[in-house]
């Protein structure tokens, strides 16, 4: 009986790869998940967030659990203990440009010899602490730049980088509207 040969790009296995979307393409329900956070206030202006993965059914898919300390600078009377939530968005955007470009790359056979990327947002206090309400509370404007260390033709990158703003959930989160419902439950 004969195997497949799998084939490796960027440490992405490609037929794996290449299964995995027959698969969810078969039965879509394989692909739909509902990811879960929740922050406890620890003081001042601290946080925890634990993260867990579930199905839409509501079963827990891993036991993958992942915590993240959260803290504000100095300047808003933070400690700087951890991240706050803006910069671990760009940190969760820069996370989720890495993984498509490693994948999309790998299934268009594109192999990468080095990938990192910078991000910026400008933020104006202003907004946040309802000083003015001409002034946005969040991101005013955010750059991204994919630094690509690759054999590939320059069509070939930017024919990757529209493939991967295509489908980021991230890019699509941060430049659609997403529906958000807020509740709050008093204990």
């Amino acid at each position: 009986m004969a195997t497949a040969e799998r084939t490796v790009v960027n440490g992405v296995d490609v037929s794996a790869l290449e299964g995995a979307i027959e698969s969810i393409t078969e039965d879509p329900a394989g692909g739909a998940f509902t990811f879960r956070a929740e922050t406890e206030w620890e003081d001042a202006l601290k946080s925890v967030t634990t993260i867990d993965e579930f199905d839409h059914a509501g079963e827990t898919v891993h036991t993958r659990e992942f915590t993240l300390q959260g803290d504000e600078p100095e300047q808003i009377l933070g400690e700087r203990a951890g991240p706050n939530a803006v910069e671990l968005l760009l940190g969760a955007l820069g996370s989720c440009l890495s993984v498509g470009y490693a994948a999309n790359a790998a299934a268009m056979g594109i192999e990468l010899d080095d990938l990192s990327f910078e991000m910026e947002g400008d933020l104006d206090l202003r907004g946040f602490l309802g000083i003015s309400e001409d002034v946005r509370p969040g991101y005013e404007s955010m750059t991204c730049t994919a630094h690509v260390a690759s054999d590939a033709s320059e069509e070939d990158l930017a024919a990757l980088r529209e493939r991967v703003e295509k489908t980021s959930p991230l890019v699509d989160a941060i430049t659609n509207e997403v529906p958000l419902e807020t509740r709050i439950v008093s204990e």
